[in-house]
Formats: structure tokens, C-alpha cells, sequence
């Protein structure tokens, strides 16, 4: 019986791992422009960390999280997002005493969720994300934001929209749950199971449900930008104005809240607009989290940072018929003929690679024209023809695939003539 691939994973085979190699390097170039340095975290943590960090209330805990038990007893979890896990090495390797600040990280890797798939969802989906985390102003919030807008557009996408709203702080946040207490609670038992548990847990939750978006209470529901205080209103006000001077456009959407609990102030979501990309057109999120690092042991650190899934990324690519530039070739081809030209490309070949030249030959036995068609398929730039006359003369044709070309070279010299007619 065959063994298939798990629900809700993929195989990233040759041919489209390309794209990924493209954009992961993307990513990791424009995060170096902008300084962001990379940290790798463990695949699964502590539960207690995503227990406490991302919220207990939250879909990706209560619903999501993939949790075990190791031989020890110990509740470990596949992580479900990286914030979390980035906040945590933060912490614990006290990066908070380092000189320069605020600490500017990025991440990709794998991230799991027991969720339904469907199209752009997956239970293991790749994220990339940024953290910058120990200040407090809110340029830093415009400067993230920046990073991810410039990073969609650099790789050919035109039909995007960026939502922000504010979360306040946790004054105008208490101010805000009470009020929404007060809207939903007499009318509560209309709502999903969720929305009711809630309703005292953690009520701005209830504006974020797929299932009751419609009901009416939903379009009354009180605006926590009505409920800022003057340090929230400001320090939002200052993040707007900052994205116009970055020439990035926006739509202020007061009903955007983010799925965790984390979330303070800046909140935001980047969409894709692209006809046909599906009924999720959410590519990225992410806000500001002051609090989060003292929510799980940390001193005082505010961050921001924002996470997209690379899923959803080809997606949109493939939506908007962006095409990803994945031409690829290798130096140099091997053609033998005969036994014993065969067994002297063995070490010829090892000699190109050793020189730093990406080369390649033959292995199935194929007659000259099948190898030239290899060659071809590989998109090389040299084919160097090697038979038994040429090996007793101790010669090596070499062909130029661009011009077709063809020199007569010395075995003995080879490498040395190739470095120099490729140019390296």
C-alpha cells in the first residue's frame, strides 16, 4: 500500500523550488538593506510560551496548535507563528543588553497549525517574518511596515492594499472591552459558540469572527479608535503621517484586530486586490506588541514585526501572472564517447567542480545527440566533447553554446583555459 503525503502539506519539487530559492533570497537581501539580522529558533517550544504569548483565547491555541508530550512529560508544541518563539530567544539570551537597539531580526522556516485546507492554507506553511523589537517610536512601526511593502513590490506585485487600525494601549483597550461587553452581552445567544466565550475573555475577538461578520450588531459594534486616549491617538496619528512621507498609501479600517492576543497599537494587514487570488486576501499581518516580552518573563521591550506565508506569496504571484525570472544554467557539459573518454570525464569533472565551476555529464549511457539534448535542457553554456580520438591525441573540444564556437584544447590545461574563456 502506498504511503501519501500528510493532509494539508505539500512537496516543493525541483522546477518550483526555484521560486522559493528567488524569494527567500528577496527577502534576505531587502532585510539586509533595512538591517535585519537573521535568528533561527526551535521548530516546537515549551506549550506554556504560545499559552502565554500568543493568548488563550485565541483560535491558533484553543483550535490550531499541534501538542505533544515527550518522554519526559514535558507539553511541547510545534510552533504555530515565530513572534512568540523570536520574543522568547530575546529574553533568554538577553539581547535587551545589547549595545545597539532597538534588535532587528528576521525568520523563515515552518510554522504548523491544525486548520482546514483549502486554497493558500496549509497545516505546514512556511513564514518569514520580521521582529524589531526595544523601541517605542513609532518610525520603527512605519519603517516595518516598509520593509514588507517594498518587499511585495520588488517582486512584481501591483494590486495591493494596506489596512492599518490601533489597538491602543491598555487604557483605551479596558475602555474599548467594556463598551464592547455592553454592546454584544444582551444579545449574545445569536452569536457562535466562540463569540459567547469571548464575550468576557477577550471581546474585541468577537469582531474578528468569520462566522458572524454579518450580524447586525457587528456594523454598530463600538470603534476602538473612539475609545484612544490622547497618548494612542497621537502615537497613531504619528505612524499615519510617517507613511506619508514614505509614500506608502492606506486605508484605516477601525474593525481590523488581529487574531492574537499580543497586539498593542499598530496593527496592520497588506491585501492582495488581484482578481482570482481566492476568498483569503490577507498576504501579511502584523502589529506592535509592548507588553509581550514581560508576558513571558522578559523586562520591559516593545516590539513590532509582521509575518506572510510564502504560500500565499506564489499565489498572488501566480493571480497577478507575475513571471518569476528562474532561468538557470551551468557552466559547463560533458560529452563522451567510448569507455574509456567516459571514465576520464569522471575526474575532469570533479576538477571543474573543484575549480568552482557548476558542471555536469552524461550517467545513462546516451549517444552523443541524446547528451547534446541534455546539455540543452540544462541550459549550458559549454558543451566540451570528449571521444577516443581525442583522448589519444590528448585534446578536448570545447562549444560555445551562445555562439557556437568551438576551440581545441589541451587536456593538460583545460581548467586553466576554461577560467579563462568564462571569464572568472
Amino acid at each position: 500500500m502506498a504511503i501519501h503525503i500528510p493532509r494539508g502539506t505539500q512537496d516543493i519539487l525541483p522546477g518550483e523550488v526555484e521560486k522559493w530559492q528567488l524569494i527567500e533570497q528577496k527577502a534576505k537581501e531587502i532585510c539586509d538593506r533595512f538591517q535585519y539580522q537573521e535568528i533561527r529558533t526551535p521548530i516546537f517550544e515549551h506549550t506554556e510560551l504560545f499559552l502565554r504569548g500568543v493568548g488563550d483565547t485565541t483560535d491558533v491555541v484553543q483550535k490550531e496548535m499541534y501538542t505533544f508530550e515527550d518522554r519526559g512529560e514535558r507539553s511541547l508544541t510545534l510552533r504555530p507563528e515565530g513572534t512568540a518563539a523570536v520574543v522568547r530567544s530575546y529574553v533568554e539570551n538577553k539581547m535587551f543588553g545589547y549595545a545597539n537597539q532597538p534588535i532587528k531580526l528576521y525568520y523563515m522556516g515552518p510554522m504548523f497549525r491544525y486548520e482546514r485546507p483549502q486554497a493558500g492554507r496549509f497545516r505546514q506553511f512556511v513564514q518569514f517574518g520580521v521582529e524589531a523589537i526595544g523601541s517605542t517610536d513609532p518610525a520603527i512601526d512605519a519603517e516595518v511596515i516598509a520593509l514588507a511593502m517594498t518587499f511585495y513590490k520588488e517582486m512584481g506585485l501591483k494590486k495591493l492594499k494596506l489596512v492599518i487600525n490601533s489597538l491602543g494601549d491598555k487604557e483605551s483597550r479596558g475602555a474599548h472591552r467594556d463598551a464592547l461587553i455592553a454592546h454584544f452581552k444582551p444579545r449574545i445567544g445569536e452569536f457562535c459558540s466562540d463569540c459567547q466565550s469571548r464575550l468576557e475573555k477577550n471581546p474585541m475577538r468577537i469582531l474578528d469572527c468569520k462566522k458572524d461578520r454579518e450580524h447586525e450588531l457587528m456594523k454598530t459594534a463600538p470603534s476602538i479608535l473612539d475609545y484612544l486616549n490622547e497618548e494612542s491617538k497621537t502615537y497613531f496619528e504619528k505612524v499615519q503621517r510617517y507613511l506619508q512621507d514614505l509614500d506608502i498609501e492606506f486605508v484605516v479600517d477601525p474593525n481590523l484586530v488581529r487574531g492574537l492576543d499580543y497586539y498593542t497599537h499598530t496593527a496592520f494587514e497588506i491585501m492582495s486586490d488581484a482578481e482570482g487570488f481566492g476568498a483569503i486576501t490577507t498576504l501579511c499581518g502584523g502589529g506592535r506588541y509592548n507588553g509581550l516580552t514581560e508576558d513571558i518573563g522578559g523586562p520591559e521591550a516593545p516590539g513590532i514585526g509582521f509575518a506572510f506565508s510564502i504560500e500565499r506569496l506564489i499565489a498572488a504571484l501566480a493571480a497577478e501572472k507575475v513571471e518569476l525570472d528562474l532561468k538557470s544554467s551551468i557552466d559547463c557539459y560533458l560529452v563522451a564517447l567510448g569507455d574509456e573518454a567516459k571514465d576520464y570525464t569522471v575526474g575532469l569533472l570533479q576538477k571543474l567542480r573543484n575549480a568552482g565551476f557548476s558542471a555536469d555529464r552524461d550517467y545513462l549511457d546516451r549517444k552523443i545527440k541524446a547528451q547534446f539534448k541534455a546539455a540543452d535542457r540544462v541550459n549550458a553554456k559549454y558543451v566540451a566533447v570528449l571521444g577516443e580520438d581525442e583522448l589519444k591525441a590528448n585534446k578536448i573540444n570545447l562549444k560555445s553554446m551562445d555562439t557556437g564556437e568551438q576551440t581545441e584544447i589541451n587536456l593538460n590545461t583545460f581548467i586553466e583555459k576554461f577560467i579563462e574563456l568564462s571569464g572568472k
